[in-house]
Order: structure tokens, then sequence, then C-alpha cells
């Protein structure tokens, strides 16, 4: 089945939205606006989007991890939540006291501890299970997340229990500055087929292959009530926090011909350009206005918080 044009123009306008405001944040955080530190999505973007879409946002649950805002964006479009969250602001989603790593709406959860998420998840989707809901747990995180024992023990686990979730590897080649050769002896992908567990791969540059294969792998799940793995190949441009990036600009240029926001752009461009120019314009003015809101929104007061949770 060819996806509608309404989907690709929603995609894009979400690829768009989490692009722009991931840029955004980095430049609040030079200004020292933000409350604590940020990890991008940014050359990430199909992943998140791809992925999300293809859940039913109304039972199933998502979880997140340290570089987690378009997964959040995706779920929620709570622009505006998470901009003053990570501002600090009592306006933001948890009131400004989770920060970038630790939001929660409805059924997504992040967490900053690597791999924590992910026994998380195969407890949801456990529980979810055996309350007869029909809801799928989704988990992301990245490839040097495989390196913690936990996700080993949460595959096995799953697998054992025939629990209805899907891993989703974020393979973005790198854990913090690391390359994933120095850091893993084998291939990733092969590594959840040693628990029996269903393995799909792709390259994450076209959004719409990323949304149809998750999509799939979504509906066997619920009909199997059995746990799947997504190994999505994907590249982030921007460092993994602020500074802390040693690669080359020759590298990251490279990886950027397969930008997944370009190349839909490209395409959407190619129907009606003053559309996307439109959209992209209504996007930047929202970042805009929730920036102007945040910054002029009230801080946490600490001390009072923490008397009203302890009264």
């Amino acid at each position: 089945m060819q996806p509608s044009p309404s989907l690709e123009w929603n995609l894009y306008q979400q690829m768009y939205l989490i692009r722009r405001m991931e840029e955004n944040l980095l430049e609040l955080f030079s200004q020292g606006l933000l409350f604590g530190t940020v990890h991008t999505c940014i050359g990430q973007e199909a992943c998140a989007v791809g992925v999300v879409n293809a859940i039913d946002r109304s039972k199933d649950v998502v979880w997140s991890n340290h570089r987690g805002h378009g997964h959040y964006i995706s779920y929620s479009d709570d622009l505006e939540g998470l901009i003053a969250e990570i501002m600090g602001k009592e306006t933001g989603v948890c009131r400004g006291v989770g920060g970038s790593q630790h939001l929660h709406k409805d059924n997504f959860y992040t967490n900053g501890i690597l791999g924590g998420t992910v026994a998380c998840a195969v407890g949801s989707a456990l529980a979810e299970k055996k309350k007869g809901t029909g809801a799928v747990a989704v988990v992301f995180f990245g490839d040097g997340c495989m390196g913690e024992g936990i996700v080993y023990e949460s595959m096995n686990m799953a697998a054992l229990w025939d629990v209805p979730i899907l891993f989703v590897l974020e393979h973005n080649q790198y854990a913090q500055s690391t390359p994933t050769s120095l850091e893993h002896a084998t291939d990733l992908v092969s590594r959840p087929k040693a628990f029996g567990v269903e393995t799909r791969e792709i390259k994450a540059d076209n959004v719409i292959a990323v949304y149809k294969t998750a999509q799939e792998c979504i509906t066997r799940i619920r009909h199997t009530q059995k746990p799947m793995f997504l190994a999505l190949h994907t590249y982030r441009y921007a460092p993994h926090s602020k500074g802390d990036d040693f690669r080359s600009e020759k590298e990251i240029d490279l990886h950027k011909r397969s930008d997944p926001l370009t190349h839909l752009r490209w395409a959407l461009a190619q129907i009606n350009e003053r559309q996307v120019a439109a959209l992209e314009s209504k996007v930047d003015l929202r970042i805009e206005e929730a920036v102007h809101a945040a910054t002029n929104a009230n801080t946490l007061e600490w001390e009072k918080f923490i008397e009203g949770e302890t009264q």
C-alpha cells in the first residue's frame, strides 16, 4: 500500500519540527538558558517519527532514553511543554523537575540511565499483556546501550515470557565519541536472534520506509504477542552532548548526503514548494513563540516544591 500524500506531509512536519527545535536547544544552551544538559537527535529524526507514527498512541507504551526529544515530540506534539521543561520552568511537562532526560506524559517515559529503560519497557509490556489491553511497548536505545548486560537480560525474559515489545536500536555508529567498531566485537543485529527474537533492519534515511517497516513489526507483535527487534541504521550530525565530538567534518558531511529530512523535503518540494515553505515558516514561528513563553514563565521554586511534596 502506498502512503497517502497527507501522511508524507505530516511526517515531514514532525521531522522538521524536531530538527529546528534541537538546533534551537543547542543555541539556548550556548546562551546559558537551559536547565542542565541536552543530547540532540539531529540526523536521526526518521527513526522517531517513523516508529512512533506506527503505534497506537491511545494505548501503546513508549520508553525513550537520554536522546529522547524526537520521540517525545512525535508522540505528544508537546513542543511547548518540552522546551519549558528543559529550561527548568514550572510550565514544563514535569514542572521543570525532570529536565531533558526524564520526561513523562501519558504512556511516554524516559530516563537517563543507560539500558535501564529496556528492562522497564519489558515490564510494561508484560503488564499490558496480563491486563489484556492489546497494547505493545516500544523501547528506543542506541548502539552504546548494547554494551549493557541488562539489555540482554531483558531480551531473554521478553522471549521467555512472550512479551509484546518492539526493541528499537537506533544504530548511530557511536557511543558518545567511541565508534561502534572499537566497542563491540560482533554484529549487533545478530545478538537478539540468539534469544529467538525475530529481527528486522533498515537504513533510516527514508521515513516512509521506516514507518512501513515499524508498522509491519507492530502488527505482527500484536498478533503473535511476542517480541521483535528493529535495527535502524542512522547517524547523528551533532555531538553526543555539546562539545564532545572528535569526528572529522568530512565524515559528517558524507553522512549528510543521506539526510532523511533533506530527501523528503526535496520530494515534497517537487509537488508544491510554496506549501513546504509555508509549513516550515509555521513551525519556525511556533518554536519562537514556545521559547518566548518559556523564557517568561516562572522557574520552579525548589523550596516550595519540596515542602509540598513532603506534606
